[in-house]
């Protein structure tokens, strides 16, 4: 009986209009609903333009990825307001409120610092590939053309 009942509450929860803990972690649902509804709206985009090609009717082309796109909005709206993935990203966003950022100095020294590291290993890299292949054609190891 407990399976049914927990059926029950799972569709009662998706076909539900409520939100959950409406000021409580706010921004973090905005930004995760508008990121997967991003990833959904370019996967109903590849859905027309590759998988529904050979078809000629204009309306199949643009119903059907219009339909699942507007499916995937609700249960991205629902997911959002679904409690343990509220209760989550309400968490998330307490937790984010805590850390400490790196002022905009310190950001730009670490990037120039970052940055002048990669050009360095990149162009040691280079001296060493081209150390390697001269003594490999000396060698007769590697013949180039």
């Amino acid at each position: 009986m407990a399976k049914s009942k927990n059926n029950s509450a799972f569709w009662h929860e998706l076909l539900s209009a409520g939100l959950y803990k409406r000021n409580q972690g706010r921004m973090t649902r905005q930004l995760t609903a508008v990121a997967i509804g991003l990833i959904l709206f370019f996967a109903s985009w590849t859905l027309k333009d590759y998988w529904l090609i050979g078809i000629d009717n204009s309306w199949v082309q643009i119903g059907i990825p219009t339909a699942i796109f507007a499916v995937g909005a609700w249960i991205i709206y629902r997911l959002v307001n679904y409690p343990r993935y509220a209760d989550f990203l309400i968490s998330v966003e307490a937790e984010m409120d805590k850390v400490s950022w790196a002022s905009w100095p310190e950001l730009y020294r670490s990037t120039i610092v970052v940055i002048g590291t990669m050009l360095f290993l990149g162009a040691t890299l280079f001296v060493f590939d081209l150390i390697w292949q001269w003594l490999f054609e000396k060698l007769g190891v590697l013949q180039l053309p």
